[in-house]
């Protein structure tokens, strides 16, 4: 019944859009900006745009990147049209950023505000100019996005134009923690291919990378106070060493996006055991880690005090999810420590998740865990802990009740290795369903759309993560009234072939946007703007 749904959907669809003749009602900007306003003039951007920097944060290299990188964006076409076809005045030539504050750092809850305006140069001005400010400059990154977005270039005139001119944008994200997981261990993703995928959230305004490295298959991640735990990587070319993972972290800064690692303890915790044999209970045993030797929580801190001096996030997460104790029971010395400590396998799982935790707090970080430990145990929870939802709804309705912040990533809508759920059910998964009060509503931080790996690897990454990690990224940015209002058939769905069509201009292979199975090629002949 739901195949034949969505194939009604997918040729209803099709028969409105036949043509690819963009709605001009519509704004082309993803995801969609908080308050916005627009005209009808038809502005031409200079080739040789300028950058004037302003405010005590304007000088930062942050900026002076970020307007590079858009820049080349923004003129692929047109620099290598202007000497051609070079005109003598353009309504934009200089892009004038202001940053009020001068402080860089980037956490959860960074102002990410920005104020864009592009209008015709008046009479008394030579150079036309269009304005961003924001309080930060992860701020101005964001608008620096979005005018990326408003510049198009016209084939018949060569030059990038801005249409629908004067433009007046006062832009905020809804939720501070917009998210994507990327899992290294199931496949091994070279770190070009990485820097490809954040590249990628910053132009849907995602800014948190839940960095899944280890898991029960490899541990690809160098530890330096443990030099042998990357002996369970696949092989020796299939590594990150520190220095890698330093450049993934400082790439993802430059574009205003944290990175959360996580190592997924006590369970997924296999391949920790080729480098330590030790950390198994027994040769039959290999998972949950040996919860009965002192050596399993010094390993555990010690790859903590590593990867606190390369993750300044203040995020980590340390997973608890799907941990089957059944072996503890079975293997002689953890049986007769539980016995000892009158505890049973919950109680134990129950010690371990804790003690881990207190490990992370102690390195001045926030711990997050799957949702598992809060269905488990939640009166027991340190009550910093974030509970991070996956396997179903109301979740977060149920943590946020008790005074614990919550992540949403409900399996069923924004598990992007789920092939079958497509965008428009990815759109409309709302992270407050069910959660009415105010003051419980400001602890949901947010979501993340989870990239697992076990069938996805260099070759299908991209196109299995987009466009439908953009349908999420939009739900987590813009007002919720907004984009939940009419049919979005109609006002989101031309809005989404349209970003799906500029990934794939900006080298992004996102897959078209209503395959029956995500990532699959199109099924025949037919324009990007339609399939």
């Amino acid at each position: 019944m739901k195949s034949y749904i969505l194939l009604l959907f997918t040729i209803c669809t099709f028969q409105l859009y036949s043509s690819a003749e963009l709605d001009d009602s519509l704004t082309y900007v993803w995801p969609l900006p908080a308050k916005f306003s627009s005209g009808n003039n038809t502005l031409s951007v200079d080739p040789e745009l300028s950058l004037v920097l302003g405010g005590k944060g304007g000088d930062s290299s942050i900026i002076k990147d970020g307007f590079d990188r858009y820049k080349k964006i923004i003129f692929k076409h047109s620099s290598k049209s202007y000497s051609v076809n070079k005109r003598l005045v353009f309504d934009i030539g200089i892009l004038k950023i202001a940053v009020l504050s001068d402080n860089d750092e980037l956490q959860l809850g960074v102002d990410e505000s920005y104020l864009l305006l592009v209008e015709k140069r008046n009479g008394q001005s030579i150079i036309g100019e269009a304005y961003i400010e924001a309080n930060t400059v992860y701020g101005a990154l964001r608008g620096l996005e979005t005018f990326s977005q408003l510049c198009a270039f016209d084939y018949e005139t060569k030059a990038v134009q801005i249409y629908k001119a004067p433009w007046y944008i006062l832009d905020k994200p809804r939720f501070a923690f917009r998210g994507l997981l990327l899992d290294t261990s199931r496949h091994y993703l070279p770190v070009g291919v990485i820097k490809q995928i954040i590249e990628s959230m910053s132009y849907a305004k995602l800014n948190v990378l839940h960095w899944h490295i280890i898991d029960e298959e490899s541990f690809p991640l160098e530890v330096p106070s443990y030099p042998n735990l990357w002996k369970g990587s696949y092989t020796k070319w299939e590594r990150y060493t520190v220095e890698d993972a330093y450049e993934i972290v400082n790439f993802a800064k430059m574009r205003g996006i944290n990175v959360m690692a996580e190592i997924d303890i006590p369970g997924h915790a296999e391949s920790w055991g080729t480098g330590y044999p030790d950390l198994w209970p027994s040769p039959s045993c290999r998972e949950p880690l040996d919860v009965a030797k002192n050596f399993t929580f010094d390993v555990i801190s010690g790859i903590m005090t590593d990867l606190r001096k390369i993750f300044p996030f203040g995020l980590f997460h340390l997973g608890g999810d799907e941990v089957n104790t059944d072996c503890w029971n079975s293997t002689s010395h953890v049986k007769q420590w539980l016995l000892d400590h009158n505890m049973t396998t919950r109680d134990a799982y129950q010690y371990f998740v804790l003690r881990a935790q207190e490990i992370a707090i102690s390195k001045g970080w926030t711990p997050v865990n799957w949702e598992e430990t809060f269905n488990t145990f939640a009166s027991n929870l340190n009550p910093r802990t974030i509970v991070h939802n996956w396997l179903g709804g109301g979740v977060c309705a149920k943590a946020v009740a008790k005074g614990f912040r919550c992540i949403f990533s409900n399996q069923g809508f924004w598990y992007l290795d789920h092939l079958d759920v497509p965008w428009y059910e990815v759109y409309k998964a709302e992270p407050l369903e069910g959660i009415n009060d105010t003051s419980m509503q400001e602890l949901v931080l947010g979501g993340e759309v989870c990239m697992w790996a076990e069938r996805a690897d260099t070759s299908v990454v991209q196109q299995t993560i987009w466009p439908r990690a953009a349908a999420a990224a939009e739900r987590l940015w813009s007002n919720r009234e907004t984009i939940s209002s009419g049919n979005i058939t109609l006002t989101a769905l031309p809005r989404l072939h349209y970003f799906r069509c500029l990934l794939n201009r900006r080298g992004v292979q996102a897959a078209p946007v209503t395959n029956y199975y995500a990532r699959q090629p199109p099924s025949g002949p037919g324009s990007c703007y339609e399939q």
